[in-house]
This record gives structure tokens, sequence and C-alpha cells, in this order.
């Protein structure tokens, strides 16, 4: 494949290595044993909170690195190794504002675990979808004993035509990113998916043509950027697939095992 031997690989979650459905294949397990005994490292990306991706992986998540709430959280074998908040007043302030927005839903996304105050049935479904740990309060303004890693929302709408023109002007102070149909993320500046596998990549002495990646949202982009072998799935945004050098399968077809199968294994 190339000169140097792949030594990591990194992947989006929603979209990417979990199908429509979201759920994750049981044969990764398979495959993550074949990448150990090559010494492949795997980073889990994800917008998702630690503790819901911490349950997808349990039986290998002290094996795992993790890069959580899109980038402001990286963590492996329970170790920190990074977190990147945004200021407590701040995160009001794009509370707030998303109040305003009708159809959109705030989570304020906080390091022990994620807030929410509104008891929308659907919504309510969605974010414990994504966040394991989870508290209903009367008022997420109120919420001040936690790091606050993001603001993510929830947009009945969509994210991209409803909430982003609404939350854009925030770029001017913090980074306004979609991260799914319906989703969208609010969060410091400088916390990207990018920045946090660049932290990896130096913690752990690898290269970026030593790395491979797999994303279908922008909120992958600078993911994608990090390394050499980049792919955008077939199903991802069309913005975002020229960010990737490569395209693979869809998520809905294993695209991210079977590029790994191909790649490394001689497998379909």
């Amino acid at each position: 494949m190339n000169k140097k031997p792949i030594k990591l690989i990194v992947s989006d979650m929603d979209g990417t290595l979990l199908d429509s459905n979201g759920i994750l294949n049981p044969e990764f397990f398979t495959v993550f044993k074949d990448l150990s005994s090559e010494d492949i490292m795997f980073v889990a990306a994800s917008g998702r909170q630690y503790y819901n991706l911490l349950k997808l992986f349990s039986s290998i998540k002290d094996k795992i690195i993790f890069i959580a709430e899109n980038g402001t959280y990286v963590l492996f074998n329970s170790q920190e190794l990074l977190i990147v908040d945004v200021p407590a007043e701040k995160a009001r302030e794009v509370i707030r504002e998303v109040r305003k927005i009708e159809g959109a839903y705030p989570v304020l996304c906080g390091k022990n675990k994620a807030y929410i105050e509104d008891c929308h049935p659907d919504f309510v479904k969605q974010a414990y979808t994504y966040y394991e740990k989870c508290n209903v309060v009367p008022d997420l303004t109120d919420v001040t004993d936690d790091k606050f890693l993001k603001i993510a929302v929830y947009d009945f709408r969509g994210s991209a035509i409803n909430s982003y023109p609404v939350l854009e002007h925030f770029n001017n102070s913090l980074k306004v990113v979609v991260s799914g149909s319906n989703w969208l993320d609010v969060s410091h500046r400088d916390a990207n998916k990018g920045n946090a596998l660049k932290l990896i990549q130096s913690y752990f002495s690898v290269m970026p043509d030593e790395c491979m990646a797999f994303g279908d949202q922008m909120n992958d982009a600078e993911m994608l950027q990090s390394v050499v072998y980049s792919y955008a799935m077939e199903n991802a945004s069309e913005e975002l697939k020229r960010y990737a050098r490569y395209i693979a399968p869809s998520n809905d077809v294993g695209g991210v095992l079977s590029v790994i199968r191909k790649t490394f294994f001689n497998k379909q």
C-alpha cells in the first residue's frame, strides 16, 4: 500500500463505522483482533459521549483510543489525554440562542454527564441514544459543577438549513459544525477531531503517512486532513468528499471493515 506500514486507523462512528440504525457490526471485533495482532492501533472518533462509546466497545475498552465529543475529550486506557472545554458563560450564551430556534433543542455536554432541559419524547430518545449519562434539569444555564465540552443541538427541521444559519456567527469565537442531518455541535474553536488525532499521533509517535481515517460529515474534515490515507464514505456529504483521497463503500454495507480487510488481509 505504501512504503511505511499503517500503524493507526481512526474511524468516525455514526454514518461511518455504524450502520444507519446505529449498530456496530459484530465482525468489527474480529477485525480489531486481527489489527491488534499486526500492532495496528484503532481510534474511535465521534461526536458521541465517551460513556456511550465505552458501552459500544466495552470488551476492548482498555485497548482502544477514544476521541469523544468531536475532539474535545481524548482518552486511552482510562487516562485523559486531552480536555478542551467551553467557558461556562459562553456555553450559556449559545444555549440562550438555541432556545430561540424553532424545532431545535440543546444538549449541554459535560465531562461527567450530559444535561437536557426539555421532555419532548422524540428529543429525549435521541439524547439518550448518544449520551449514556444524561440528566434532565430545570435550566441548563444553572448547571455549574462540570466542565462543558460542547453544546450539541438536535434539530428536527435539519441542522444544516435551520440551526446552522442562526448559530454560524459563533464561529467568531467558537466552532460551529454540522455533525449529522439533525445534529450540530458548538465547541471550543480549537477543538476538532483533527487536532485530537494530531495529539494522538504525537503521543504514540505516529506519522500522518502511517494513518488511515474514515468519515462522513464535515466534523470529520480536519481528521481526514491529518492523515495520508483519508476515506470518505460513499454515503458521506459531497462537501466532505472533497477532503478525502479515497471513497469507501457505504456504512450500510460495512465499508470501513471492507477497506480494512482488503487492504491488510486481502479479504473482501
